[in-house]
């Protein structure tokens, strides 16, 4: 793996896995919605420029996700867009707006009154945007695809 694919997110499946067909890829995707993830694969609408998205919105900590997935059948590869909108918790502060393979840690924190009688900080809420993207990424690497990160689609 050179640098360039570690900054993207680009993975390559094992040598010994032949790709399947493109509509096999596609079912692996939208068969994850039959889990109880937190997140939603569906067909993309024409304006998103993409075959496949999946969306996630933790409103807890005001995070909307977004991966918009293109499948390329000649390369036996699926192109991938992660999107991240961010809310700000201040009255004029606006939201905030990421592209590309960045893994983030949502936390929420809370105070607690320990054993000892003090009070402590203890994690009340976590979330990892890695909980959306590796099964995805999975899906694509057992069909024998190449799930690599772009740019733009």
């Amino acid at each position: 793996m050179g640098l360039f694919d570690k900054l993207t997110g680009t993975r390559r499946p094992d040598s010994a896995a032949g790709p399947r067909p493109a509509e096999d890829v596609r079912t692996a995707l939208l068969a994850l919605n039959d889990t109880d993830a937190p997140y939603r694969v569906r067909n993309a609408l024409p304006d998103e420029k993409a075959d496949l998205v999946a969306e996630c919105h933790i409103r807890r900590v005001g995070v909307r996700l977004r991966t918009r997935m293109r499948l390329v059948p000649d390369k036996h590869e699926v192109r991938f867009l992660d999107e991240r909108w961010e809310n700000r918790s201040g009255g004029n502060a606006e939201g905030q707006y990421g592209r590309g393979h960045a893994p983030a840690v949502f936390r929420q924190w809370e105070k607690q009154q320990g054993p000892d009688g003090r009070e402590h900080q203890v994690e009340a809420f976590r979330f990892d945007t890695r909980e959306m993207t590796d099964p995805l990424r999975d899906a694509v690497l057992g069909a024998g695809w190449t799930w690599r990160g772009v740019f733009r689609l």
